[in-house]
């Protein structure tokens, strides 16, 4: 029987070891705050869809209010989903042998101790790409959510509410553009199956492109550490759009959660202030952390797409930046996050 390139099983259980524990609160007032983080989060849909001008068809869907163990079994699920094709290669070329269990464990160890510590990081998700079958959700990581809003000490109710406006501009971002997910899927299909793996080390180029994967979907990888495990301009063009494409989401996502805050969240000025210097001055261990896993490019994606979301909404204003949402044809490339006079000029005249 051939094994799979990650044992996925072991993955989730690492994950749950490496996941942070805590914080320690009453049963009931853990239920509370998962009650005011699902209503908080139902009040977010229509100030994001005001400040955005996107329409979704449809009721929004119920968020989920998750655990950091519920996360991280979301991403191995996305992780197992999207490399399905890559491990259906290898077992067509016959060269699925090659993957035993000392090396499917090892990626798997890698795989969960990474999710693990960002399971204690990430305060929420949109399931953008699921398997067939299943409907895509918004997931809000309630102990993650309490643990950094006592760090910062600000006032809790806004922060939620905070968050909850961040992750409601990706929800609204996929659902009111129909395209998207499809489009992403694609991209991801091309980066994997582009990638070269000879019969010889079939194993190691198929394992390191699955940690690559889990980069891009992360926004953690430099164009150039792809390089190196894909092959082709056709792999190393889609991993471009989708940084390019990620780098937009999380920078709109940014300014969206900003521009509605002062009119929702009083505090939001204080708030942001204070996440700021989280993210730019972490603790020690975080540091090494984030280099270790190049968590650097996440937060460099979050700076350049609102510097560039927000110069073209000052320049040309919502309605006309939301061009941007018509075709995978309108999106900016990596050049244009950079300059985005070069998006104004080539997509508005």
């Amino acid at each position: 029987m051939s094994r799979s390139i990650v044992d996925w099983g072991l993955a989730n259980k690492v994950g749950g070891k490496f996941a942070p524990k805590g914080p320690q609160i009453p049963l009931t007032q853990a239920h509370e705050i998962v009650e005011q983080i699902r209503a908080l989060s139902a009040e977010s849909v229509e100030p994001v869809a005001k400040c955005t001008g996107l329409v979704a068809p449809g009721n929004a869907p119920k968020a989920q209010v998750v655990d950091r163990k519920e996360w991280i079994a979301s991403n191995i699920d996305s992780f197992a989903y999207l490399t399905a094709p890559l491990a259906d290669r290898i077992r067509e070329r016959g060269e699925a042998g090659l993957i035993d269990e000392v090396s499917s464990r090892a990626t798997a160890f890698q795989l969960g101790a990474a999710l693990g510590w960002m399971s204690g990081k990430v305060l929420g998700q949109y399931e953008a790409l699921v398997a067939p079958g299943k409907e895509p959700r918004l997931l809000l990581n309630a102990p993650t959510m309490l643990s950094v809003a006592g760090e910062l000490e600000v006032d809790q109710r806004d922060f939620f509410l905070w968050v909850c406006l961040h992750e409601e501009t990706h929800r609204l971002q996929f659902s009111a553009v129909p395209w998207m997910s499809g489009y992403m899927q694609s991209e991801i299909s091309t980066l994997v199956v582009s990638s070269d793996l000879s019969t010889s080390a079939a194993l190691g180029q198929a394992t390191e492109v699955v940690r690559k994967l889990a980069d891009v979907l992360r926004g953690r990888a430099d164009m150039t550490e792809l390089a190196k495990v894909v092959a082709g301009p056709g792999g190393a063009k889609a991993f471009d759009a989708l940084l390019a494409l990620m780098t937009l989401l999380e920078g709109h996502a940014d300014v969206v959660m900003d521009a509605v805050g002062p009119e929702v969240v009083p505090t939001v000025g204080q708030i942001r202030e204070r996440f700021n210097e989280r993210r730019t001055n972490p603790r020690l261990m975080d540091s090494v952390m984030r280099k270790a896993m190049g968590m650097d490019g996440k937060l460099k994606q979050y700076t350049e797409g609102a510097a560039f979301v927000r110069e073209v909404i000052d320049r040309v204003g919502m309605e006309s930046f939301n061009k941007v949402w018509e075709s995978p044809a309108t999106l900016p490339t990596r050049p244009e996050i950079q300059n985005p006079d070069q998006w104004v000029a080539r997509v508005l005249g």
